[in-house]
């Protein structure tokens, strides 16, 4: 125990904000190259530092491999991607493994809070299974330095779960688009297991969250026609919908969803503006596939303390959007939303790369009749 403690107290300082603290900045794109680069870590299972093993390596990796090997693996990320915002989708402890979740948590977001690159988190199924509730994790998070996570909306009364928010990316500092979304970001907490005692298996986004989406979506898209972004850790039942043939990456295990579709899919299409849904869940699935004007993606699998397949390695997605030039050379709205995976080998490798939305080749899209399936 002592050597844990030793680990969370030597690299954690500093991981609290203080009441005096405004270290949140708003969200805007870069100005030099005209982008804004977002990486998603998807189930860190953090518990308990160096002592906790690593699951599913090879022979010759398990002497030496912990939590610590996850924490080196966001490091590096960082250290290649240099991303604008760093998104947490979920399952960033876990909670059967960890002795206390506040010190689990502390260790699992410290080398975001080190880089002081801003961050944003949503819980999965098994962050509230240690010593809080979900309540107080996300109120955990929402007080560490450098997120701009939300335990849920203001000015919302009534929603369902801990976790619901939005996030505005504003165009490059003196553009036309400097005072403007351009971007919109979307997070959910889509819940753990099922509370239906006649509906099996894990949770769903459920109608509140819908509604609160919807709202801020219609009220964004009155302000400027922003495409959009989706981070939640459970997969929506229509991931199930693809296969080999239409999609970008591997699928080497089932389709992990809610056994009951709450319909968020078709609210998603229904609005409009969200382009890619961003979900973790399945550690060995890390495709993408296009449906209904949408894309849906897994990132695959990233904590080491986490269900893989060894010698399939580690990896997390890595989403650039890109400006277009006006006609006077100054940055304008969102040309091109593409992304990739880096996986934790010795190069980084980056693989299945792919364009996700581009404003040129969606002009026809809204002409079409919308089928679902």
């Amino acid at each position: 125990m002592c050597s844990v403690s030793l680990f969370i107290a030597v690299n954690t300082e500093g991981i609290r904000r203080s009441s005096n603290d405004n270290d949140t900045k708003q969200l805007r794109f870069d100005k030099k190259k005209g982008e804004f680069r977002i990486l998603q870590v998807a189930d860190m299972h953090y518990a308990d530092g160096k002592k906790t093993p690593c699951e599913d390596v090879l022979p010759n990796q398990f002497a030496h491999c912990t939590d610590l090997n996850t924490s080196a693996f966001i490091n590096r990320m960082i250290q290649a991607e240099k991303p604008d915002l760093i998104v947490f989708t979920g399952d960033n402890i876990f909670g059967f493994d960890a002795e206390d979740a506040a010190a689990s948590m502390n260790a699992a977001f410290a080398p975001a809070i080190s880089s002081k690159i801003p961050w944003a988190a949503v819980l999965g199924n098994h962050d509230q299974e240690s010593t809080l509730s979900r309540e107080s994790i996300m109120n955990h998070i929402v007080g560490m330095r450098h997120t701009l996570s939300q335990v849920n909306p203001s000015g919302v009364d009534v929603i369902d779960g801990f976790g619901n928010y939005n996030l505005e990316v504003h165009g490059v500092e003196g553009s036309n688009f400097m005072n403007k979304s351009i971007l919109n970001l979307y997070f959910l907490d889509s819940g753990d297991y099922s509370t239906v005692p006649s509906v099996p298996g894990y949770g769903w986004i459920k109608p509140s969250q819908q509604y609160w989406f919807q709202q801020t979506s219609k009220k964004l898209q009155k302000m400027s026609k922003a495409p959009g972004l989706a981070y939640f850790h459970i997969p929506l039942p229509e991931y199930a919908y693809f296969d080999s043939s239409n999609f970008t990456g591997v699928r080497q295990e089932g389709i992990s969803s809610a056994s009951m579709n709450s319909g968020f899919f078709t609210t998603l299409v229904g609005a409009g503006d969200v382009k890619a849904v961003f979900t973790g869940h399945d550690h060995l699935n890390d495709f993408c596939g296009k449906l209904t004007g949408i894309h849906l993606c897994y990132a695959g699998g990233f904590g080491y303390h986490a269900y893989g397949k060894a010698g399939w390695s580690r990896r997390a997605r890595m989403v650039v959007v890109s400006l277009e030039k006006d006609s006077h050379d100054d940055w304008g709205a969102v040309k091109s939303i593409k992304t990739w995976k880096r996986l934790d080998d010795e190069n980084l490798t980056a693989v299945d790369g792919q364009v996700l939305w581009s404003q040129h080749s969606s002009g026809n899209r809204r002409k079409n009749p919308i089928v679902h399936g």
